[in-house]
């Protein structure tokens, strides 16, 4: 028989993709030094605020890096979908990206700064989906074949 093709590893790139549309779009304004606009109305204030940057670099430089790592990441999940190194790899990046994402949102723009940065939000819904399809994929390498 032939082995069944999961799809999380694919779904992972997919949803990458988006994030990485999300973070170019952002960085290609902050290298400008602009502010994008903003359907909700808080862009403004949490871009130019003392929190959008850690250590001198604009957090969407950093998010940029984070989903280029992740989405080569998954390329070679996709080639190995069973490897045990990468299947743990993979769900130790997503979990620290949607906790980062989650203090992000919920505490520097929620709670210090006040408002929400529509973009950040999208990467943070994004990073969630991310933890959320690897737990998933997680889940069916380890669950026993039926078809074996």
């Amino acid at each position: 028989m032939k082995p069944k093709v999961l799809l999380t590893p694919f779904l992972l790139i997919a949803v990458t993709l988006i994030g990485l549309g999300d973070v170019l779009y952002l960085s290609y304004y902050q290298y400008l030094n602009l502010i994008p606009s903003c359907a909700i109305g808080g862009c403004e204030v949490v871009l130019s605020s003392v929190y959008s940057k850690f250590f001198g670099v604009p957090l969407s430089y950093l998010g940029l890096v984070y989903y280029a790592y992740a989405l080569c990441l998954f390329v070679l999940l996709a080639a190995d979908p069973a490897s045990r190194v990468l299947r743990a790899a993979v769900l130790l990046y997503t979990s620290l990206g949607a906790a980062l994402s989650a203090v992000f949102i919920f505490y520097i723009q929620m709670g210090l700064i006040g408002a929400i940065c529509f973009y950040c939000a999208i990467s943070a819904a994004v990073a969630a989906v991310l933890f959320g399809l690897s737990v998933m994929h997680m889940v069916q390498t380890k669950a026993p074949r039926l078809d074996a």
